[in-house]
């Protein structure tokens, strides 16, 4: 089954809207988003719909391979990045890095 919506916090809005958020790191239970489709994106919070994003890439990655060329895609320091997985996320060490391309906001 592949996802057609994902959400984010609404402390990411800017950041996505703006293009200076290329990538989310999620969990196992997103991993199934399918590259080159269209995905809805919604506010976590409320639900709010905010703009929609094509998928480019979803890829495997450790907790401990993270690096500064995952934060800068994040638009955070690596500290920052590791510190919101831990949050969102805590315990967990497989992740997926989700690339997408802002289509419309």
């Amino acid at each position: 089954m592949f996802l057609t919506g994902i959400l984010f916090f609404e402390r990411f809005e800017i950041d996505i809207l703006s293009g200076k958020k290329t990538i989310t790191i999620r969990d196992e239970t997103e991993k199934n988003f399918i590259p080159n489709t269209i995905v809805q994106v919604s506010t976590y919070e409320t639900g709010r719909w905010f703009c929609e994003i094509l998928i480019k890439d979803v890829q495997p990655i450790t907790y401990d391979e993270l690096s500064e060329f995952h934060a800068k895609q994040e638009n955070m320091t690596l500290e920052e990045l590791k510190a919101v997985i831990e949050e969102i996320y805590p315990g967990v060490r497989d992740l997926y890095v989700i690339t997408y391309e802002l289509l419309v906001g």
